[in-house]
């Protein structure tokens, strides 16, 4: 369950990582208390998970979903480049979420 905490809050550290770019430095108000929900929900979630999971693995894990899922929205819907160095390095990205998620930890 914990792990699924994670998955979410990750999830959500993308919503607040595009809405901040869509709030144009908090002057638009949506996108303002879109990041700030996400961003309150996002950390809450991983503070709950960090009851069971590793600090390293959990934090690692919740950061590169974030990192990834802002890159690939980035591309598809902002007009970010569309590179094949990017788009290895979000595979990679990926993988090692995986890998630190097989490697386990926590309960």
């Amino acid at each position: 369950m914990a792990w699924l905490l994670v998955v979410v809050a990750g999830m959500l550290e993308t919503v607040f990582a595009v809405a901040l770019k869509l709030s144009a430095g908090f002057t638009r108000f949506w996108p303002t208390v879109t990041f700030a929900a996400a961003a309150v929900a996002s950390f809450t979630l991983l503070s709950i998970s960090l009851r069971t999971l590793p600090v390293g693995s959990a934090y690692a894990v919740w950061t590169g979903i974030g990192a990834a899922g802002t890159a690939v929205f980035g591309m598809m819907f902002l007009g970010d480049p569309v590179q094949v160095l990017r788009v290895v390095s979000i595979v990679l990205i990926v993988a090692g979420v995986v890998g630190l998620r097989l490697a386990g930890g926590g309960h």
